[in-house]
């Protein structure tokens, strides 16, 4: 009854991940996924504009302020 209720829930998981056999080899599966979407995909679909654009953090940061209060 001493531990807490975070320190079971941890034991419990990590028990759990442990004894696992595929699940590790899905979640290998699912991290790969995650990868490939939110690295490969973001520098081929969202270059840095800003850093195009603009050749110092001065500029940049004059840029986002004007266009945050501009307010249409």
């Amino acid at each position: 009854m001493g531990k807490t209720i975070f320190h079971r829930i941890y034991t419990f998981y990590r028990n759990g991940f442990q004894n696992m056999q595929l699940g590790k080899k899905l979640w290998m599966i699912v991290l790969i996924k995650l990868f490939i979407l939110f690295a490969v995909i973001k520098l081929l679909f969202f270059p840095d504009i800003l850093h195009e654009r603009f050749q110092s953090d001065r500029q940049r940061s004059n840029y986002i302020l004007n266009q945050l209060t501009q307010g249409e």
